[in-house]
């Protein structure tokens, strides 16, 4: 199983979740749980997968995360711990 890529990530990608971020409004405190979890190295399926925190569900696919999602919205995929 792969771990969630923390670098290189394709400029695309980035600017996406980037946008994501602001136009969903996602806070500091969401994002502070998010490193929390990436700090711990986690193990993430190859193929679609989603986290819940308490504000925001991340999703990603493989090694990539691919956008963040707000609380009513359903994410696809194998959820994660």
């Amino acid at each position: 199983m792969p771990q969630v890529r923390r670098q290189d990530v394709p400029p695309l990608l980035l600017q996406h979740l980037l946008e994501r971020i602001h136009e969903r409004h996602i806070g500091a405190k969401q994002l502070e749980l998010l490193a929390a979890w990436l700090d711990g190295e986690p193990k993430v399926p190859e193929g679609p997968w989603y986290k819940r925190f308490s504000g925001m569900t991340v999703c990603g696919e493989g090694e990539l995360i691919k956008t963040f999602l707000l609380p009513g919205q359903a994410p696809q995929g194998e959820r994660v711990r």
